[in-house]
């Protein structure tokens, strides 16, 4: 009988892993029957066994530094595809502003790496000037910066950071010199450096910014970022806003009076751009002071849109060229994406985007010229949503401003459920995290490249197998070395082009 059981667990392991779960699924069935009951009741010594594999299992994973393993897959190796598409010739995207042309994959054989952290997302991936990878990393003990090294993908340094005090995740950026710049608890903003003296990885906080005189204790930091003057600005959920003085004085604020949920943009002008759960303002400095300089509202729509996180806020504004910056309201049936003129707040256009109550933008809009690529997340509530192949709405499509009109230059069907994709100026490829939907309930993530002159699908490449492959609102982030990262659940995934 033994014999036997183990057979048939290895025969349906092996199906499970080929097939997908409604092997599992269809195997759970069978013990409504009395005879299947009687001949999987295991024996004392099989449960031992089981809980002893258990133990050894999980104190391997405890003991092992975080990236040695790669991420565990999931099932249903054989009903779906590694790779479709083909490999993509570059088109190369020249700006007006000289940006520098950002590479990315191709999609020839491209190899797919990935580290695991455990139960633990990196978010909010850059690189600093050693082109090594900073992430703000959630943990069990608390949020945690790390400088991982890009080609391990395994962590090189480790800062841990108080906790959150259960503000909105909040954003980190890197200033002129290459230090993180983070909101912490307590509110305060730390500048760490992210090398020693010899350039090694290292994390070591050089200023600490009390800024209890101008956000109270009830209050908590949700962005900060550097305007291009070099302040250090920063927002609070209850939307005050401000500088750290560059002199040395105290933090300048201006209370907004509404909440905030979205990271800070600046621009080249210096203007800095906030959206709250109102309105969209714009703030300058006049006088060593911020001051607002305008306001303009949007409409808001319903409060309880699935796959809003931040619900009733529009999107973080995006700059554009030619004193443009845009975002995407809450508006209902359709959410819009609307265009200021960055002068004076007044509206340029705006155009509706995907399909009656299934438009919600959880991330932020990507920036193509005179135009913006936007992600739809409505539907995505969390990785229970996408369990045993299941999708939400999704949809990506990209707006042009033509003079003073919103034009919509495609639609793609391309389910990227709630992460924000990145554009390449040197391929012409906008690359985004997606999943598929499987009848068979298997739940293959993607990484796929989309022409953005077109809108067509270049190729897509399979990052993994499973809920822990989930990119759960996080962001593709494209490296100095041509490879697409891209932050899980568990870890790390990285898809470059064949090394050769």
């Amino acid at each position: 009988m033994r014999f036997q059981r183990t057979v048939v667990l290895l025969g349906l392991g092996l199906l499970w892993f080929w097939l997908g779960p409604l092997v599992l699924l269809t195997a759970l069935a069978t013990l409504a029957h009395p005879r299947a009951r009687r001949f999987w009741r295991p024996t004392r010594r099989v449960l031992g066994g089981w809980a002893l594999a258990l133990v050894v299992v999980t104190g391997v994973v405890l003991v092992l530094p975080d990236g040695v393993l790669p991420v565990p897959t999931g099932s249903g190796a054989l009903v779906t595809p590694g790779y479709t598409g083909r490999p993509f010739t570059a088109q190369p995207i020249t700006l007006e502003d000289g940006a520098e042309p950002a590479p990315g994959p191709l999609g020839l054989s491209p190899d797919v790496d990935s580290a695991w952290y455990g139960l633990e997302q990196c978010d909010g991936l850059t690189f600093d000037d050693q082109d090594r990878i900073v992430g703000l990393c959630g943990t069990r003990a608390g949020p945690q910066l790390r400088v991982i090294d890009p080609d391990s993908m395994r962590p090189r340094a480790t800062k841990d950071l108080s906790e959150r005090d259960g503000c909105a995740p909040a954003s980190f950026h890197l200033d002129d010199s290459g230090r993180v710049v983070v909101p912490t608890s307590g509110n305060r903003v730390l500048v760490v450096a992210t090398a020693d003296g010899a350039d090694e990885p290292d994390l070591t906080t050089e200023e600490t910014h009390d800024l209890t005189g101008v956000v109270p204790d009830d209050d908590c930091l949700v962005a900060t970022l550097s305007d291009a003057d070099g302040r250090t600005w920063f927002v609070s959920r209850a939307g005050r806003a401000g500088f750290v003085d560059p002199l040395g004085g105290p933090p300048q604020g201006l209370d907004l009076g509404e909440e905030v949920a979205r990271p800070l943009s600046a621009g080249a002008d210096g203007g800095v751009y906030v959206a709250t759960v109102a309105a969209v303002h714009r703030l300058d400095v006049r006088g060593g002071t911020p001051v607002l300089s305008w306001s303009t509202t949007y409409e808001r729509g319903s409060d309880t849109k699935p796959g809003q996180l931040s619900q009733g806020s529009g999107s973080t504004p995006t700059v554009l060229p030619d004193g443009l910056v845009a975002f995407t309201d809450n508006a209902n049936p359709r959410m819009h994406v609307v265009v200021l003129d960055t002068a004076d707040g007044s509206r340029v256009c705006q155009a509706e985007v995907f399909e009656d109550d299934a438009s919600a933008a959880e991330g932020s809009l990507v920036a193509v010229g005179r135009g913006v690529v936007v992600a739809n997340t409505h539907g995505y509530t969390g990785p229970l949503r996408t369990l045993l192949g299941r999708v939400p709405a999704g949809g990506l499509a990209r707006i042009d401003v033509v003079g003073r009109e919103c034009v919509p230059a495609w639609t793609s069907e391309v389910v990227s459920p709630s992460s924000t994709p990145a554009l390449s100026l040197k391929t012409g490829l906008v690359y985004a995290a997606t999943k598929r939907k499987s009848w068979l309930g298997v739940d293959a993530w993607y990484l796929t490249a989309l022409d953005v002159r077109t809108g067509r699908t270049a190729f897509s490449v399979r990052t993994g197998r499973g809920v822990l492959h989930d990119d759960h609102r996080s962001a593709v982030t494209l490296g100095p070395d041509g490879a697409a990262y891209v932050a899980t659940l568990a870890g790390l995934v990285r898809v470059r082009d064949e090394q050769r």
